[in-house]
């Protein structure tokens, strides 16, 4: 990484070596501290086989997004494969990621946003860190047959019924390239990434890190409700489409459904990950707050579609083969095309298992 590292840091806590890096002189300790609690419990525990921990605590990863955009086309595959959905060009907003080869499960490395923490308000707040750090953790612990089966797919995306929502056919190119870009990303996060985000929770819960992912998946519950409730902004956007003659209604309305999908289902592996864990008290508290707070204000396509995307990821299995995990791939599809229709819009799909890369 090209930018000056003002810290470093070694010590080891139950055996794990943890190196601590940063850009920052200061205000490292809270966070130090909270990581070392989390290793400490995960150390405890059968799964836990990282010898060395590297946490990089940064004031934005654009370091890294340089760092990896470079090398792609020189590292292994395997080195990248652990990105979250949407790959390169979503990582820098994340909070916090864990990147690991998972050729070596012995060691990883953590990477803390600052910017992303302070716009999430996770940045000053303990227990929020502690889920953050617990659930990023358990990524590389939860690896096993689904996980690698979805690697292996890919979804190939065609849409139908998109022209007579948009008026000319300049604009339809522009506005069938947006729609397609949110439909990847949301295919992306909701399906083919799905397996991961469910058993990274499904580890945290195990480990006895359940309060302070809930507490995290609460604090993310109100940060959703703030987004809905101010939805009435892109709905003034799109309005002001429509009154340009360069959207319709309908197309207006998908945009808005396409919108909600992306942005708030993927609230449903939270909660089906308390239902799987048997932690049915956390779940419906966690369900009352999501309905009391977020429901209300999507669409009601989307609305609809949460019970239907929790109960599959709650019938998840661990052990699926590629082949298996096409038909579970394509009941996640069938329920985000199941939200589209009702706009209009007709979403195809192919689901097609890629060789097994070697190391």
């Amino acid at each position: 990484m090209n930018r000056l590292l003002k810290h470093f840091s070694l010590r080891r806590i139950a055996g794990t070596e943890l190196r601590v890096v940063s850009d920052m002189e200061s205000g490292l300790g809270p966070l130090t501290d909270i990581e070392e609690e989390v290793i400490e419990k995960y150390a405890a525990t059968p799964r836990w086989r990282q010898e060395v921990v590297t946490l990089f605590v940064l004031k934005d990863l654009e370091p890294l997004v340089r760092q990896l955009s470079e090398g792609a086309a020189g590292r292994r595959s395997a080195d990248l494969s652990a990105l979250p959905p949407g790959g390169l060009a979503i990582l820098g907003q994340r909070p916090i990621v864990n990147v690991y080869d998972l050729e070596n499960p012995g060691s990883c490395h953590v990477f803390i946003n600052q910017k992303a923490m302070e716009k999430e308000g996770y940045w000053d707040d303990r227990e929020a860190v502690k889920g953050l750090l617990a659930h990023e953790h358990a990524h590389p612990l939860s690896e096993c047959e689904t996980t690698r089966s979805a690697r292996r797919l890919q979804a190939d995306l065609s849409t139908d019924g998109v022209r007579p929502l948009f008026p000319s056919q300049a604009q339809d190119k522009e506005w069938q390239a947006k729609v397609d870009r949110l439909l990847a990303l949301a295919v992306d996060k909701l399906c083919l990434y799905a397996p991961r985000e469910v058993f990274a929770n499904d580890v945290t819960i195990q480990s006895n890190f359940t309060a302070p992912l809930l507490y995290l998946d609460k604090k993310n519950v109100l940060n959703a409700a703030k987004g809905v409730r101010s939805k009435g902004a892109l709905r003034q956007r799109l309005q002001e489409e429509v009154e340009r003659a360069s959207l319709t209604p309908a197309g207006a309305d998908l945009l808005l459904v396409i919108a909600d999908m992306h942005g708030h289902l993927d609230l449903a592996m939270e909660t089906a990950s308390f239902y799987r864990q048997s932690k049915v008290t956390e779940a419906r508290e966690l369900e009352e707050m999501l309905f009391a707070e977020v429901m209300p204000y999507l669409e009601p396509p989307v609305a609809e579609a949460y019970p239907r995307l929790r109960d599959q990821y709650v019938q998840l299995p661990q052990d699926t083969s590629p082949e298996e995990f096409v038909q579970f791939e394509g009941a996640l599809l069938d329920i985000l095309a199941a939200v589209l229709k009702e706009k209009g819009l007709r979403l195809e799909y192919g689901l097609t298992v890629t060789p097994e890369r070697s190391s």
